[in-house]
């Protein structure tokens, strides 16, 4: 490891940046190098922006991909190197506004019904009982579920912030087969290396197989059943507040999104048109 990369690496750690994101912007750096084939602390702020186009125009990144090489250089020039053109000379792109496609209860149903190992189901159906991201699930612990009270607890989060969710007593009692079947004591849900928690990968492709089996024609990721639980809820009456609590959001305005997405709440809306008076009947002379 060199001392820039080490350096960095000591930064992300002192800011406590989540082991994943580590990962992400020491690759997002290399890539950097390797294209300009000159050591980072070398280039500045015309070779950062001719590598923004080569992302944009030659790789043809999304602008979703391009704001994490786009991170990744600012908080190495900002943070690690010091330098102080970073801040106005690394703009990330605007985010498109788009929304995800959300997956009705029945198509929840039969996609899990699709799926037939129990510990994929298992992981899949946490997924959807209680809003989690796939990581969340798989970080789970035999001790964060609390059956007493009815609650998970859900350690380390985006932003590493810990929160309660609900716990199912359907999830429950399907946690309860899972756990007799292989008896885990650590990771409630283990990979195959020993002391590891399970691999996303394994997880991802089943989840592509049961979408296949399910039929379902909509783009499906272990992500789009954390949609469909927050769009559910707020279908069933739930209110906004207690939704951002549950996925661990830190702004009500990213929940807030939701509410585009929750049909049967926004289009059952009566249109302003079919609250106006009715006009006089065609053909009738207006009385005097």
């Amino acid at each position: 490891m060199t001392s820039l990369r080490q350096r960095m690496v000591e930064d992300m750690q002192i800011r406590n940046l989540a082991p994943d994101t580590q990962v992400s912007y020491v690759g997002h750096v290399a890539r950097f190098a390797r294209y300009c084939q000159r050591r980072p602390e070398e280039l500045g702020a015309e070779d950062v922006r001719r590598y923004q186009l080569h992302l944009i125009n030659d790789k043809r990144l999304a602008p979703t991909s391009v704001v994490g090489a786009v991170a990744a250089l600012r908080f190495l020039y900002q943070i690690t190197l010091k330098q102080a053109w970073a801040v106005d000379a690394i703009i990330p792109p605007k985010r498109p506004q788009t929304l995800p496609v959300v997956l009705s209860p029945e198509e929840v149903v039969r996609f899990l019904a699709a799926i037939p190992d129990l510990k994929h189901r298992t992981i899949l159906t946490t997924c959807y009982a209680a809003g989690l991201r796939l990581s969340e699930v798989l970080h789970l612990t035999v001790a964060d579920i609390d059956s007493h009270r009815m609650v998970m607890h859900v350690a380390g989060g985006k932003g590493q912030r810990d929160r309660y969710v609900m716990l199912s007593p359907t999830l429950l009692h399907g946690l309860r087969e899972w756990w007799r079947t292989t008896r885990p004591t650590a990771w409630l849900f283990p990979g195959q290396r020993s002391g590891h928690p399970m691999d996303k990968g394994a997880v991802q492709w089943a989840c592509r197989l049961a979408r296949f089996r399910s039929g379902i024609v909509k783009p499906l990721t272990p992500h789009s059943l954390r949609h469909a639980f927050a769009v559910h809820l707020l279908e069933s009456g739930t209110d906004l507040r207690t939704i951002q609590l549950l996925l661990g959001h830190r702004q009500l305005e990213t929940t807030s999104r939701y509410l585009r997405l929750a049909t049967t709440t926004v289009c059952a809306t009566t249109s302003p048109l079919d609250l106006l008076p009715r006009p006089v009947a065609s053909g009738g002379s207006p009385r005097r």
